[in-house]
């Protein structure tokens, strides 16, 4: 929708609102998501008209946009969920726990656990965390504090929470004027016009033999007659002309005098052709020389001609024909670098090949498909003697080498990589996984900060820059063409780009500065300052039409921006990054961009998308969290897989349902379709030894269209093997030891070879540990000790643990309820030492069955309240889940066997010993009983106990019952004081997490 049609939708809501058309102004509202009434909003929170809330919300947001919007719908679905609670109503409850906050377990499911714990408590108080719950009217005024804040934090409220300011009945305003503007064009126009309808344009009709008469029309300023008035669907605001210099226009003229080169410029062995010229950026102390090709690009990339009071009216812009599906959200792999990913790049044509270079300086060639390394390069100089003097010095006194940049030769068959410390690498790459070095290039004094590929005069040529505000050209034989002087600041980065046969080089420096070159030496054609006047990089769309820049500022803040290029003006600015504290810095935004309607940016911990003609955020994402600050990205070319960097030295894959599809392709193949029949010598790889032997066609595909679909390799069809013009070493498995290298044992001598984290002792800590059992969600641990106390540690989400999950980088709590009670099990009469403890958690958590030879144990995982088992007195001897992890078989020393729910552990049949023993058994001395319980594989219900008299038992229901028992009915909510919900609910998150 155009920026005018925009605005009629306020024009018409505050003609609405001043006509007391109340619903239907919030209906608009809605239906626009142009503008968000807080105000109304509030009223409906307070009054707790719940589903009219989530209604007006939909219209601006969806619960999965993004975190802050997760946030919104799930504070507004808890308060509903424990305003029911209060009102002791569990039917609402449960309805509530199914159909609302189920969506949450996706996102969170030890949060999503504890919600549904609460079904099992008297009152919700009782849990530490809302202890301090007042009565409703209370909740509701603190929740909606908390929600102005989370809306006005959204990036997809930016803009909407505030109404224009308007002159009062603005609209009856426009229409009048406009009616006087008809009124003027009339051929007999009356004095007093009577008009009757706006359906229609106004003529006056002039009285027989009446003369016509001049109208006044209180207009301020009233258009020739005669001229053009377009609709106002599609109609662009005005912009004044750009006060700076105009981007359009920058030209050169290369035959100038060498006079004016600069002398440290070497005689360039590929001239560019003269009159070359860019419709860029335009600095006015720069004399145009137009030419006749330049003068026709000129053309096409200047605003046309119109004057001061006329305007172009272009059509409303189409709605993009992709859907949020096509963006690469899902998590495919995540792939362990070793050391922290500093770049990453995917082959121009293997869509599944990805170069990554790391902090201690080597280069991998991953292959995504097969989740494989293929080449592994470690930082290596290669002529040490042809280095300066300077460079040896600084390696001398620190000899770490880190890596700035990787990138692919347009074509693939070259990958350049650019150092911390003076040098460059090239390496020519032939499929599938050999290797060569090409260059190594001391380019630049200091840092080489990045690196590209070009072609000027259809010659492939790599462009540099560094810390010392240099850009240099070289060739492939590893010589100085071009030296471009003219930063103050190390520059930063650099975008090699061309329009037709016109070549040249944007780039950016620390100051802020934008400059552009042509490959001359007649210095740079502009001077521009990008947002944020600091670390900036520049990239164009994939059809190469469209320019954007992105960085951050030396306060913190992030800027995406698209420029017009025939004005040298920002075209647009996106939303969505969030404001820094003023002068914390803790990283620089990494952009990318896909498929010429996509960008994507990393910052706090996410990735955030846009819509290249939408400013305002698509939707953000976690990727299953555990990203960095700024996380570091790259698409493929094909825009179906995504690369982003972790915090722990890896990075992850992360795939549309095409790049799904392009992944499992790898999967579904037979081992030997990967593997060559013939051997050859080892490939020559300097470092650690190299998994080889994929078919050289494997993932090749012919120079295509970007758009095209790639073709199948002849290998995948069928295609002889024999026709491959490389042999190599057939790949071998990670199970098996790698032939080159004789196979050692790993041995850990010391603590700097692993990570370790020992639990926080406690006041209860027994004398030896008996059983230890991880949750089922990966965020605890349980232990039961020897004195016959259980004791849970559980790992928190923070910055330094951001997928909250089990890890030995970091020291869990131990947790405990506010009632300091713990969980003891009954001993009887026995001696915890001398028992056989037993410990089983329910699969979702919530409670934990224990004995130590005493009685049975039932546990609430949140309040450590013990549950008693009733009939089932006896001390375990052994049990064991079924095979669809359903229910939990369990022997005891009494005889007795027992089948609980595996969801609650509520028991749902007791088989007593008189059932399956003889007479003779029960009483014998010693008394006989179950010592061991094995399950069927496929059989849920069948399971076999083995006596302690040598004895085995088969045992499964009846074919009428089918099953062992049925489920207690459910009264409230709560089958036997506790949540039936629960299960169901888990179960269904349970399921879907083993789909």
């Amino acid at each position: 929708m155009s920026s005018l049609s925009r605005e009629l939708v306020f024009l018409i809501l505050q003609f609405l609102d001043e006509e007391k058309f109340k619903e239907t102004v919030h209906k608009l509202e809605q239906e626009s998501g142009f503008y968000f009434n807080i105000k109304y909003f509030e009223e409906k929170v307070l009054a707790g008209e719940w589903d009219e809330v989530e209604r007006y919300l939909s219209g601006f947001t969806k619960v999965d946009d993004n975190r802050y919007s997760m946030k919104i719908f799930f504070e507004i679905r808890k308060q509903k969920y424990l305003e029911a609670l209060d009102k002791h109503d569990r039917a609402k409850a449960v309805d509530i726990l199914v159909k609302d906050l189920k969506v949450f377990s996706t996102f969170n499911e030890e949060l999503f656990k504890e919600i549904t714990q609460l079904l099992t408590l008297e009152n919700f108080r009782e849990n530490e965390q809302l202890s301090k719950y007042g009565d409703t009217k209370s909740a509701r005024s603190i929740m909606l504090i908390e929600l102005k804040k989370l809306i006005e934090a959204n990036p997809l409220f930016r803009e909407k929470l505030v109404f224009p300011t308007l002159k009062a009945s603005r609209l009856r305003t426009l229409i009048n004027q406009s009616l006087n503007w008809q009124h003027q064009l009339c051929k007999n126009p009356r004095p007093n016009p009577d008009i009757k309808t706006l359906f229609t344009d106004h003529t006056c009709s002039p009285p027989n033999g009446a003369r016509t008469s001049p109208v006044s029309v209180p207009l301020a300023a009233v258009p020739k007659a005669g001229a053009a008035y377009p609709p106002l669907v599609g109609h662009p605001p005005f912009q004044p002309p750009p006060a700076g210099p105009s981007l359009a226009g920058w030209m050169t003229n290369a035959a100038v005098s060498s006079s004016i080169q600069s002398a440290g410029v070497a005689a360039s062995s590929m001239p560019v052709p003269p009159n070359q010229a860019v419709s860029m950026m335009k600095r006015p102390t720069i004399t145009d020389y137009q030419s006749a090709e330049s003068e026709q690009l000129m053309k096409r990339l200047r605003p046309s001609g119109h004057g001061i009071d006329e305007a172009t009216y272009p059509a409303p812009i189409p709605q993009p024909s992709w859907s949020l599906d096509d963006l690469p959200k899902t998590v495919a792999c995540t792939l362990s670098q070793g050391s922290n990913v500093t770049s990453m790049d995917f082959h121009p044509s293997r869509h599944t090949l990805l170069l990554v270079g790391s902090a201690n300086g080597e280069i991998t060639l991953w292959e995504i498909g097969l989740r494989e390394r293929l080449v592994s390069k470690p930082f290596k100089i290669w002529d040490m003697q042809a280095c300066s003097p300077q460079f040896q010095s600084a390696v001398a006194k620190d000899s770490s080498m880190s890596i700035n940049r990787v990138t692919w030769s347009p074509d693939g068959d070259l990958m350049g990589v650019a150092f911390t410390k003076h040098l460059i690498h090239l390496h020519a790459y032939q499929q599938p996984n050999e290797t060569r070095q090409v260059l190594e290039i001391e380019a630049h004094s200091g840092g080489v900060n990045d690196i590209a590929f070009s072609r000027p005069n259809k010659q492939l040529c790599v462009v540099t820059c560094g810390d010392d505000k240099l850009i240099k050209v070289w060739d492939m034989h590893g010589q100085k063409i071009f030296s471009f002087e003219g930063h103050d600041a190390p520059v930063y980065s650099i975008c090699p780009h061309h329009k037709e046969t016109i070549q040249f080089i944007f780039s950016t420096s620390l100051d802020g500065k934008i400059k552009a070159w042509l490959y001359d030496n007649m210095g740079s054609r502009v001077d521009y300052e990008a947002p944020g006047k600091w670390c900036t990089t520049m990239l164009y769309s994939a059809d190469g039409t469209r320019l954007f820049s992105c960085g951050t500022s030396k306060d913190g803040d992030s800027h995406l921006v698209e420029w017009n290029e025939s004005e040298g003006s920002i075209k647009r600015t996106y939303s969505g990054f969030r404001k820094k504290p003023s002068g914390v810095v803790q990283g620089v935004v990494q952009f990318d961009t896909a498929q010429n309607h996509i960008l994507a940016a990393g910052e706090d911990n996410q990735i955030k998308f846009w819509d290249v003609d939408n400013t305002n955020m698509l939707t953000c994402i976690e990727a299953d969290g555990g990203l960095p600050g700024f996380p570091r990205l790259r698409f493929n070319k094909e825009g179906n897989l995504l690369a982003v960097t972790t915090v722990d030295n890896g990075f992850k894959i992360l795939a549309n349902s095409d790049g799904l599809r392009s992944l499992r392709a790898f999967g579904n193949r037979p081992f030997e379709a990967f593997r060559s029949p013939y051997e050859a010598s080892a490939m020559k790889v300097s470092g650690a030894p190299v998994v080889a032997g994929i078919s050289p066609n494997i993932g090749r595909m012919d120079h295509l269209d970007r758009n095209s679909p790639a073709k199948p390799s002849p290998m995948l069809n069928g295609g002889d093997p024999a026709s491959r013009s490389i042999d190599i070493k057939p790949r071998i498995s990670e199970e098996k030891p790698d032939k080159a290298k004789p196979w050692e044992l790993m041995e850990v001598l010391n603590p700097q070879q692993f990570r370790v984290a020992t639990m926080p002792e406690t006041p209860d800590q027994a004398t030896k540990v008996v059983r230890l059992l991880y949750t089922n969600s990966g965020v605890g641990l349980l232990a039961l000790g020897s004195n016959a106390i259980q004791r849970l540690w559980k790992w928190n989400r923070n910055e330094q643990n951001p997928s909250g999950k089990a890890t030995a980088s970091v020291v869990p709590q131990h947790w405990q309820p506010n009632s300091g009670l713990v969980m003891a099990n009954d001993t009887g009469e026995a001696n915890p030492e001398e028992s056989v403890p037993c410990i089983a958690l329910s699969k979702n958590d919530s409670y934990v069955m224990s004995a130590c030879g005493g009685k049975v144990s039932l546990f609430n995982m949140m309040t450590f309240k013990w549950i008693p088992q009733g009939t089932l007195s006896a001390p375990i001897s052994h049990a064991s889940y079924s095979c669809n992890s359903q229910l939990v078989f369990a022997a005891f020393t009494d005889g007795n066997v027992a089948v609980f729910d595996a969801d609650n552990l509520r028991l749902r049949c007791r088989i007593a010993s008189s059932a399956y023993m003889s007479s003779t058994a029960i009483n014998s001395n010693p008394a006989i009983y179950p010592y061991v319980v094995a399950t069927h594989p496929q059989e849920p219900n069948q399971f076999a106990v083995g006596l302690s008299d040598g004895s085995v038992k088969v045992m499964e229901p009846l074919e009428s019952d089918g099953k062992w028992g049925t489920p207690a009915p459910v009264e409230n909510g709560v089958a036997n004081g506790r949540t039936s919900a629960s299960s169901a609910t888990s179960n269904q998150a349970m399921d879907q997490n083993q789909r």
